[in-house]
């Protein structure tokens, strides 16, 4: 039926990214895509070089029009911070201590304490050519900077966007998170059912040689069983394996098949 599927709630939250004099629209359009991808909304532009609203912008965002919709245009970097409470400034290049300098974890770590502490933040971007100067990094409190090949260190604005937005959206609870084993995982006995049912087959079928290496042989096979920490499911299935090759016989090549075919 048309309309029941739910949909996910769009999340809106976090800092702002400031984007100081960015040339083309596709770059624009790409850094609303990753910001709606991990949850961020507020996008704040100084100066785009050809003009906004930018239908190419648009047409790269890839239906982030929530983001596009709502982008602020500002005239200075001064101006696109100047409600916000915290800024980090984003730099490849070493700016002499002019900052304290940190990493994307601990700068998103950070925003999302000063979120939860009801502060504005936000998150300057330079220009796709040259960065950012160091009077508009003089603005931010504090650096932010990627761990990068240092030969080949440029990263266009929607990479280091993506970056940043990834940290963030890892900080929360919202985020869509890998699904967790939900399956049962194996006692001690289950491991000890299968070894004793291990020991009484291969015994019957001569696999120990000599009665003298027996013990050190099962405490292979105990430790075998035992370090990758099986699940109830897995050891089922593995007994059911060796059930099916014991009842194996000339007469009957098949064995007995899969537990519970007919």
């Amino acid at each position: 039926m048309a309309g029941t599927d739910k949909q996910q709630d769009m999340l809106t939250e976090g800092p702002a990214i400031i984007l100081v004099e960015p040339q083309l629209g596709e770059n624009i359009g790409m850094v609303a895509r990753a910001m709606a991808n991990f949850g961020l909304a507020e996008l704040r532009l100084v100066n785009p070089r050809d003009g906004w609203p930018n239908e190419r912008a648009r047409a790269s965002a890839s239906r982030a029009d929530h983001v596009i919709d709502a982008a602020a245009v500002f005239e200075s970097p001064a101006e696109a911070v100047a409600d916000l409470n915290f800024v980090l400034a984003t730099t490849a290049r070493p700016r002499d201590n002019f900052k304290p300098v940190r990493g994307p974890v601990e700068a998103a770590a950070d925003l999302r304490n000063r979120f939860a502490g009801g502060q504005k933040t936000g998150i300057l971007f330079g220009r796709e050519r040259w960065g950012l100067t160091n009077e508009e990094v003089a603005l931010a409190d504090e650096i932010v900077t990627f761990p990068v090949n240092p030969a080949f260190a440029s990263l266009n604005i929607a990479q280091a966007v993506l970056l940043m937005s990834y940290e963030w959206i890892k900080t929360g609870d919202q985020a869509v998170r890998p699904p967790q084993n939900t399956l049962e995982p194996a006692e001690k006995l289950h491991i000890e059912s299968l070894i004793g049912y291990l020991d009484k087959v291969l015994d019957e079928r001569g696999y120990f040689r000599t009665e003298d290496k027996k013990p050190k042989m099962m405490d292979n096979l105990r430790a075998l069983f035992t370090r990758p920490g099986f699940t109830v499911e897995e050891l089922a299935v593995l007994r059911g394996v060796l059930s099916s090759l014991e009842k194996f016989s000339p007469k009957n090549p098949r064995g007995s098949g899969a537990p519970g075919r007919e």
